[in-house]
């Protein structure tokens, strides 16, 4: 399976990537952006300094001058892109995969997201062709600190949050290189954590929010500590799971409903994106708001590609992304935790009594099925349900008065993966149902 994929590089360390493949890496970077400076950061997996030397020598074979800001979240590595006077640059990151996994985030300038659309698959072919002699001047490597601009930039969004007290897990992940010092700068907010040390084995458990047992921990600090509400981030800290006072989950279309609120106050009548797989209350309520509602592809490349389009101000992914234009339209964990207190204090509610309020229907979450005949499979839920509102902006979408269903392939696993919503549980159940007897038995 390639390296290559539709949103990132990604391997197993080292049969997959190696300091080898990471210079070619590097040094196809630089000659497809044409870049002179580029900006790189790595996290806390035990190869990443490797990876990332290798990566930079690359960058540096081609002439191309590096600003190594040294350990940092892909969120902090997104602000240096945006910040520093460059042509892109990349994090070194496997997100929340396992402790064998590594991998890249690249951008262009501004940030902008590199997908396999527009960058990934011509790095791909460069690769392949490995053909990179030395540049007639090496560039030069800088170590920049951007530590303090990034705490300070981050904890500049927190406005009026009531005292309180917050459980955060970090997982092991680079959510606690950085969140703790931001977290400091904010007055009455008490924090308790679990797993606040760097360590890229992963001790405690996967640095993945969006599996449900990995914040059963998270769970019981809540109740254990009478906190009011419980952050979880993933191994890069560019995602955030929140769990209520009373311990269950609240969804990321539900937060980015609250998300809106203080954004659409702030930027009255602006865009707010969502992915197609959020329940209908999102563009209700954000239609409410005298927002636009802008209905986008799964995927972080395809969200701020639109959200510049769209004159969006913000808005969310079901797997725990949430984009900020006011944060050169990148996604963040900790500025979206930031913006939920924010709300929550200036309604003066409770994560549970904001969640519940928008709790109108009945979701089934996005369930997988294995299955070899993907196109084949969704055509045929197409034509089962032909009497609804079809459309195929990412897989197939059928939708109805009174209940929606989206089937969309992996970009890489045979799999198929389906959200369905109804207006009650009874019909929830029986389209379920229905569409178990199209694609089979979930995983």
């Amino acid at each position: 399976m390639s390296i290559f994929k539709a949103y990132d590089i990604r391997g197993t360390y080292p049969d997959q990537i190696d300091a080898e493949i990471a210079k070619k890496i590097g040094a196809a970077m630089v000659r497809f952006l044409d870049a002179k400076r580029l900006v790189v950061g790595r996290d806390m997996r035990t190869m990443a300094p490797e990876i990332q030397d290798a990566v930079i020598d690359g960058m540096l074979s081609q002439g191309c001058d590096v600003v190594d800001i040294g350990l940092a979240s892909t969120p902090m590595v997104y602000y240096g892109i945006g910040k520093q006077p460059c042509d892109g640059g990349l994090a070194v990151t496997a997100s929340h995969n396992p402790k064998e996994y590594i991998g890249f985030k690249l951008c262009r300038a501004e940030a902008r997201p590199m997908s396999a659309d527009t960058g990934i698959k011509d790095i791909q072919k460069l690769v392949e062709a490995d053909d990179f002699p030395a540049a007639a001047r090496a560039g030069k490597r800088e170590h920049v600190d951007l530590m303090n601009d990034w705490v300070e930039h981050i904890a500049g969004f927190a406005q009026g949050i009531e005292p309180m007290k917050i459980a955060v897990d970090y997982a092991n992940g680079m959510g606690a290189n950085e969140s703790p010092a931001i977290f400091d700068k904010i007055p009455g907010l008490e924090i308790v954590s679990l797993y606040p040390e760097l360590d890229g084995t992963f001790p405690n458990h996967e640095a993945n929010p969006l599996k449900e047992s990995n914040l059963d921990e998270l769970r019981e600090l809540v109740s254990k500590t009478g906190a009011t509400m419980g952050l979880s981030f993933d191994g890069d800290a560019d995602r955030c799971a929140f769990v209520d006072e009373a311990g269950r989950t609240v969804h990321a279309d539900l937060i980015t409903v609250i998300l809106a609120r203080g954004m659409l106050e702030r930027h009255p009548g602006k865009g707010i994106i969502y992915d197609l797989r959020s329940s209908k209350v999102v563009r209700e309520e954000i239609e409410r708001l005298g927002g636009r509602p802008v209905r986008e592809r799964v995927g972080h490349s395809f969200m701020k590609e639109t959200m510049r389009k769209e004159d969006c101000i913000g808005g969310g992914e079901l797997s725990g992304h949430f984009y900020f234009a006011e944060n050169f339209y990148t996604d963040c964990g900790v500025l979206a935790a930031i913006l939920v207190l924010n709300q929550l204090s200036a309604e003066g509610s409770t994560l549970k009594a904001a969640a519940d309020a928008l709790r109108k229907y009945y979701p089934t979450g996005e369930i997988n099925f294995r299955v070899e005949d993907k196109m084949e499979r969704m055509k045929l839920v197409e034509s089962t349900f032909a009497d609804g509102e079809v459309d195929w902006l990412d897989g197939v979408t059928v939708t109805y008065s009174d209940w929606w269903v989206n089937v969309r392939p992996s970009n890489t696993e045979p799999y198929l993966r389906m959200c369905l919503e109804a207006d009650t549980s009874e019909l929830m159940e029986q389209k379920k149902q229905e569409l178990f007897a199209i694609l089979g038995q979930p995983v």
